[in-house]
């Protein structure tokens, strides 16, 4: 048997149209955010490697500021302080 990903979705940028936008999900069972954005040009992978390196199993991506009220109703979700 396979393990299954209960995702609980937050929504898409509220200003991208069509099936390619930034999104933000919460995974309950293994209490991680998940996003999906823009992925980071060269120049900003570089200015992030300042800070330390970008594992292959890692990746940088943009998410719009737009998107705060998303990001922040998934992390209420995960901390438990939302509203079922």
């Amino acid at each position: 048997m396979e393990d299954t990903m209960a995702l609980r979705s937050f929504g898409k940028d509220p200003e991208a149209n069509g099936d390619h936008c930034p999104t933000v999900w919460l995974d309950e069972d293994k209490g991680e955010l998940v996003f999906q954005g823009w992925r980071a040009d060269d120049a900003l992978q570089a200015e992030c490697l300042v800070t330390g390196p970008i594992p292959d199993t890692e990746a940088v991506v943009r998410l719009p500021l737009r998107m705060a009220e998303q990001i922040r109703e998934a992390l209420n979700a995960a901390d438990g302080t939302a509203v079922r």
